[in-house]
């Protein structure tokens, strides 16, 4: 109790606890993202308890990994080496969720381009089967992300307090934001390419960091906000070309 008073009566504590929100919010986005498509597949009534299902599940995941912080740093602890290149439990997550992201990021690009015949099934069994599979999906990345996420706050403070702050917060800042966003990327089918595209890129890096090789995240971030711009200056053409073509 008397760290938490400290904490709380320290300038430097809030200025962390600030800076840490918003890196937990930017290393969100990409789960964001993930969590938006997979439950824009689903009927609409089942949407909203997808998303609240899976973004609460990054929340407990990542009060857990925060209640392990000992267990969370032994993971950081080479296990085996190949061709004298070591790995640790978090390059094997890392290298494991980031081809479970490439995976199903091809898998949704080649359904948007080419979309297969679906077999014919009892409706309410598929509902069932797609909800509860979607809800796995969401959870697998959700450790993967979450571990990540986590290993960013312990890099950044030492204060447990400070870091539990950061997640609940960044977790109902991204939970408030997760219906919008699942709107506009339904509305409009272009970004959906544009955001499968961002997962591939996170699944490739995923890899990478695994693998040891280290990208600095301001110039993915900086590559997606460029991306996202010019999609943008699409919409707008679009829009005003639609706009005209109603004037005439």
């Amino acid at each position: 109790m008397e760290e938490i008073l400290t904490l709380v009566a320290s300038p430097a504590a809030w200025i962390a606890l600030l800076t840490l929100i918003v890196m937990e919010i930017v290393l969100g986005i990409d789960n964001l993202v993930f969590v938006s498509i997979l439950t824009n597949k689903l009927p609409e009534e089942n949407r909203a308890r997808a998303r609240t299902i899976g973004i609460g599940g990054a929340l407990i995941m990542r009060l857990l990994l925060l209640s392990l912080l000992f267990v969370l740093v032994g993971l950081t602890d080479p296990i085996f080496a190949v061709f004298g290149e070591e790995f640790s439990w978090r390059d094997i997550i890392l290298i494991a969720g980031g081809l479970f992201l490439v995976w199903k990021a091809t898998t949704e690009i080649h359904h948007s381009v080419d979309p297969d015949v679906e077999e014919e099934i009892d409706p309410k069994r598929a509902v069932v089967m797609n909800f509860g599979l979607t809800i796995v999906q969401i959870l697998a990345l959700d450790l993967v992300f979450s571990l990540d996420s986590i290993l960013t706050a312990v890099g950044m403070t030492p204060h447990l307090p400070i870091m539990i702050c950061a997640v609940i917060v960044s977790v109902i800042l991204m939970l408030v934001a997760s219906g919008p966003l699942a709107r506009f990327i339904e509305q409009n089918p272009t970004v959906v390419m544009l955001a499968l595209g961002f997962l591939l890129m996170i699944g490739m890096l995923l890899i990478a960091d695994g693998f040891g090789v280290h990208v600095p995240k301001g110039y993915v971030y900086a590559a997606m906000a460029f991306s996202g711009g010019v999609e943008a200056l699409n919409m707008l053409a679009r829009r005003t070309r639609k706009r005209k073509g109603q004037m005439h």
